[in-house]
């Protein structure tokens, strides 16, 4: 039994608008808190995705797990549901979650994992601009 696992990485991209707002807040607590991203009208960004798999090598086909699958599970599960929409108002995900990059790595990581075989380990990492990103899990 091969027992050395290698991680394979697959990055995408998608746009999507967004607003961070606290429902049960004030106005003012949301402006003070979120400030420009708490704009009524939205604001938008570039994500870059980045979605680690980690396992044992299967040794009949030399693969962690098939990239076109890999691609394929992560363009229906990610980025049919959010690429080009607005998280708060198109997506089911953040009917009642507050769509941060924190936020939308756990949605990703958790539709994902769902889909993942369970011997193969998981890691999302979000970049949100160039210069802020977040991983799940850390």
């Amino acid at each position: 039994m091969n027992n050395k696992r290698v991680s394979v990485f697959r990055k995408e991209h998608f746009n999507a608008a967004h607003r961070l707002h606290n429902p049960s807040w004030t106005n003012e607590r949301n402006k003070a808190v979120f400030g420009l991203c708490n704009n009524e009208n939205f604001h938008g960004h570039n994500y870059e995705l980045i979605v680690q798999v980690t396992g044992a090598i299967n040794p009949e086909t030399g693969y962690v797990i098939d990239m076109k699958i890999l691609s394929d599970l992560i363009k229906e599960e990610v980025l049919n549901k959010f690429d080009h929409k607005n998280l708060n108002l198109d997506t089911i995900e953040f009917n009642n979650l507050i769509p941060t990059a924190e936020n939308i790595a756990v949605v990703c990581y958790d539709l994902l994992r769902k889909k993942l075989d369970g011997q193969l380990d998981l890691k999302i990492r979000l970049y949100e601009t160039e210069r802020n990103f977040v991983e799940y899990p850390s």
